[in-house]
C-alpha cells in the first residue's frame, strides 16, 4: 500500500509545529476528534499526527477487512504504516484505552519511529482473570454487552456513554460521546469492541521497547487504579501518574490536568531502559 492510500485510509492529519511529533490514537468508539480539548497545549510546539483507525470518523470503512481488524495485530500494523508513510522517527505515540495496547505492539513491532508511549486509561485485559488478575468485568458481563450492540446499537451507545464518561456535571461531554458511538458503523463497532474487551495483552508488557507514561484516573470504571499499578509494575521503563478525577476520558473531561503531566514527561523522557 503507497503513501497516499494509507493517509486516505486512515484520514491522517497534521497540525501544529514544531520538531517534536505526537501521534495521537483515539480509543474504541471515537474519532480523532475527540483529542480537540488537548491540541491547544501542543499545537504551538509539536507537530503532531492525528488518524481514524478504519471504520471510524473520516477512515475508508471499505478497507475494513475482518481478517486483518479481528486482532489487535491489524490496528497496530495500521500505526506502523502510518509512520512509514509519513517517515517519523522519535514519535511520542499517546494511546487511549484499547489504543494504548495497540500502541504497545505497534512500539515493539517497529521501535525505529518511536521515543516515548504514553497510556491513557489503560488496561491489558477488561476481563477478571482470578485469583492473579482484575480487570474489572466478568466474561458474562463483556459478552451480554456485545450482544447489545449487535441487537440494539442506539440503545447500546446511548447506556456506555454516562458509564464511562462519568461526569454528570458536564452533561455535554456525555452528549457528545453518545453521538460519536452512534456514529460507528455498527457491525465494524461490535468487531472491535470484541477485540478490545476480550483480548488479553498481559504479555506484552514485559516486552516493552520505549519508556512509557501510564495515566490513570482515580475513578474509572473501565481502568481501576489498580490496573495503572499493574501495568506499572509489568512495563519496564514506565512512569504512573494518577488524576484526581472521574471517568475514562480524561483528555476531554480533564484536557488542562492532562495536559500538564503530558507536557512534564514531555520535558524529561525517562531513557529507554528506564533511568
Amino acid at each position: 500500500m503507497d503513501t497516499d492510500e494509507v493517509i486516505a485510509r486512515n484520514n491522517v492529519r497534521i497540525v501544529g509545529e514544531g520538531e517534536r511529533t505526537l501521534m495521537l490514537a483515539h480509543g474504541f468508539g471515537c474519532d480523532q476528534t475527540i483529542w480537540r480539548r488537548l491540541l491547544p497545549w501542543f499545537e504551538a510546539d509539536h507537530r503532531i499526527v492525528l488518524f481514524d483507525y478504519v471504520g471510524s470518523g473520516g477512515s475508508d470503512a471499505g478497507a475494513y477487512d475482518p481478517r486483518r481488524y479481528g486482532r489487535i495485530d491489524g490496528y497496530a500494523q495500521d500505526v506502523v504504516e502510518i509512520c512509514r508513510a509519513l517517515d517519523l522517527r522519535e514519535a511520542v505515540l499517546v494511546g487511549h484505552s484499547i489504543s494504548a495496547m495497540i500502541g504497545l505492539r505497534a512500539t515493539i513491532r517497529a521501535p525505529e519511529h518511536f521515543s516515548g508511549l504514553v497510556m491513557i486509561g489503560a488496561s491489558p485485559r477488561y476481563c477478571n482473570d482470578p485469583p492473579g488478575f482484575t480487570g474489572g468485568f466478568d466474561r458474562e458481563d463483556i459478552l451480554s454487552l456485545l450482544d447489545m450492540m449487535e441487537h440494539n446499537f442506539a440503545s447500546w451507545a446511548r447506556m456506555l456513554a454516562p458509564t464511562v464518561m462519568q461526569n454528570p456535571e458536564q452533561p455535554e461531554l456525555t452528549d457528545e460521546l453518545a453521538h460519536s458511538l452512534a456514529a460507528n458503523t455498527p457491525g465494524i463497532a461490535r468487531e472491535f469492541a470484541e477485540v478490545a474487551f476480550l483480548s488479553d495483552n498481559r504479555d506484552l508488557l514485559p516486552r516493552a521497547t520505549v519508556p512509557s507514561l501510564i495515566i490513570h484516573c482515580t475513578d474509572d470504571a473501565l481502568a481501576r487504579p489498580e490496573v495503572g499499578e499493574y501495568l506499572q509494575q509489568h512495563t519496564p521503563g514506565s512512569t504512573l501518574r494518577m488524576i484526581e478525577a472521574s471517568g475514562h476520558f480524561p483528555h476531554v473531561s480533564a484536557p488542562e490536568a492532562t495536559a500538564s503531566i503530558l507536557r512534564d514527561y514531555l520535558r524529561a523522557p525517562p531513557s529507554r531502559n528506564g533511568r
